[in-house]
Parts: C-alpha cells; structure tokens; sequence
C-alpha cells in the first residue's frame, strides 16, 4: 500500500513539475489590450495551473503557480524585488483553487463552468483591490514616478479614465475580466484533450 502510494506521489509530482515549466514558457508570450496602457499585458500562463487544479486538485495548482514564478524569478530575474512574482502568485493562486475546489466537490462540466465564473470574479476583485492599495503605489515609488502618470497612461487609451479609481474600475476590472475569460474559454477544450493523460 505505502509503495503504491508513493508512486502515486511521484506521478503527481512530475505532472505537476511537466505543467509549472509549460506555465513559466506561456509566460513569455504576453499580449496587450486595447483599452489598456502598455505595462499591462496578458498572458495565459495560469492555463496549465488550472488544469493541474481540476486534474490533480486545487493544491496542485497553486504549487504550480508558485514553481513558475520561481523558475521566473531564477532564470529571467526581477526588476521589483520579485514583488511583481508574489503578487502573480497570489492573485493566480486564488484563481486556480477556487475553480478548482469548486470543481473538485461535484467534477462534471457545469461545476467546472461555475469554478472558472467563480474564480474570475474572485480574481477579478482579488487583484483590483492589490493594485488600487499596494502595487500601483509601489510601483510608482520603485521607478520614481507618480500614480498620477499610470492614471495618465491610461487615460491615453481609455476615454473612461479620469482619476485613480476609474483606471481600477475601467482599467483593472475589465482587464482581469476578460483575462479570466480568455483562460476558462481555451481550457475547456484543452482539459478534455490532456486530462486522459492526466489521469493515468
């Protein structure tokens, strides 16, 4: 029994290690958006997390999210003190273990739906509220320039723009939105593609 068990461990430690390298390579193809500054851009990285979520537990995929900003950290460096990584990490964290305990406690598509509606949302309010408190303002400090001048950057693309809060509102908000769904929409068809393999 002990045997079995920790080949079980082993399986799922390589899946999980095979999916946090995926997620750190997604990571260098990041895509901007229209309505917002040049300093916010896309990337799908927490793709392969969330598929570690629903097929090895939501653990999983907060170990995943960790391991690949780790490997970023090691291997591209840091410009923020990896502040910039710590925030990834908790706001993709909270991402992926919501849909995936979601998932977990009834695995058919609709909980899978409701996972990733669920951990959108969360997301969403998650990393509005990090940005509108801390990492805006820490930024700013870092580069030695004013929350005044990201306010101004968005502005210049998003006419809804005026002050602080609207950038988090029509900037931040929509953003994290539309990045959630970009995730849940490309991982339907892929987990249904990997997942037998996941499994065995």
């Amino acid at each position: 029994m002990l045997i079995v068990r920790e080949k079980m461990s082993t399986r799922t430690m390589v899946k999980t290690a095979v999916l946090s390298v995926l997620a750190f390579l997604i990571m260098y193809f990041e895509v901007p958006l229209w309505f917002t500054p040049p300093f916010l851009k896309v990337d799908l990285s927490d793709i392969p997390a969330l598929i570690g979520a629903f097929s090895l537990g939501p653990v999983a995929g907060v170990v995943i999210e960790l391991l690949k900003n780790i490997l970023n950290v090691a291997i591209e460096g840091t410009t923020t003190g990896a502040v910039g990584e710590l925030a990834n990490f908790f706001v993709g964290s909270i991402f992926v273990f919501v849909a995936g305990i979601i998932y977990q406690n009834k695995k058919s598509f609709k909980s899978a739906i409701l996972g990733m509606v669920a951990a959108t949302i969360a997301m969403t309010v998650a990393v509005s509220v990090l940005n509108y408190y801390f990492l805006i303002p820490f930024y700013a400090k870092l580069f030695g320039v004013s929350v005044d001048q990201y306010v101004e950057m968005g502005a210049q693309v998003n006419r809804f723009v005026t002050d602080y809060k609207s950038f988090i509102l029509y900037g931040i908000v929509p953003f994290n939105l539309l990045k959630g769904i970009m995730i849940s929409v490309i991982t339907i068809p892929l987990y249904k593609r990997v997942s037998p393999i996941l499994h065995r």
